[in-house]
């Protein structure tokens, strides 16, 4: 029986958005031997917490929504999106289930911002580098990543022959990380300009990891970005 990964729609308010993006994670979900499970954004909290209640592991996607900066006690940068609260509703109710219950959780852009921000963590509101992090789609290589040699992420590019010092990634995210959150440590940054690209969790009992990157966006091509959704399944097996 493959392990049911729950996710969460990205967005409420952008369905062709949704309907774009949903897909990928889905595909790279069964893929890695999971069974994707949607959470929509307008049940009733009982509703959606019976859906995850269902599920071994948890995926929280990409938004274009920004996290609400009062969540982290700051006020807002005139660069930084709406909120999605039908979103973060869910976010909520998927983080404290997987902090609860101890499943396995992976972040993938948002979802690694608001992780942090569930756990007390704060953030980079618009970054302003040189390095353009915002590249996204126009390009298939935004830069690359710097991943510490003693990182759970090091042991899936290990896995895969990858150098460690500059792993070349697809990113789309104007914030990051600024204080992290607690019991999680960054594992990963953009070497040019030092920006947090990764983060994990610190107890050795629990999967909990989160990239700024897509990996979705190229599991047919890198064996590196297959291995982080396929450490995901299996983390959901053993438990």
């Amino acid at each position: 029986m493959r392990p049911r990964i729950a996710i969460p729609v990205p967005h409420s308010g952008d369905a062709a958005y949704a309907g774009r993006a949903l897909p990928q994670y889905e595909r790279a979900v069964e893929l890695a031997g999971g069974e994707p499970v949607r959470i929509p954004l307008d049940l009733a909290s009982a509703d959606a917490q019976k859906l995850i209640d269902a599920c071994d592991a948890i995926l929280l996607p990409g938004s274009r929504a920004d996290v609400d900066p009062a969540k982290y006690n700051s006020s807002r940068d005139p660069n930084t999106a709406d909120p999605d609260l039908p979103r973060d509703a869910v976010d909520e109710l998927l983080l404290r289930d997987a902090y609860h219950t101890r499943k396995p959780l992976l972040g993938i852009c948002y979802g690694l911002q608001i992780l942090n921000v569930h756990r007390r963590g704060t953030l980079v509101q618009h970054i302003e580098s040189g390095i353009n992090h915002a590249a996204g789609r126009a390009v298939p290589i935004a830069h690359s990543v710097q991943i510490n040699s003693d990182s759970k992420l090091a042991g899936m590019a290990n896995h895969n022959a990858a150098s460690l010092e500059r792993v070349p990634v697809n990113s789309s995210h104007h914030q990051s990380v600024d204080k992290v959150g607690e019991g999680l440590r960054i594992v990963a940054r953009c070497p040019e300009d030092q920006i947090a690209e990764a983060i994990e969790g610190t107890s050795p009992d629990h999967f909990v990891l989160a990239v700024q990157w897509h990996p979705e966006r190229s599991v047919d091509d890198d064996p590196f970005a297959r291995s982080i959704f396929e450490a995901l399944v299996q983390a959901a097996q053993k438990r």
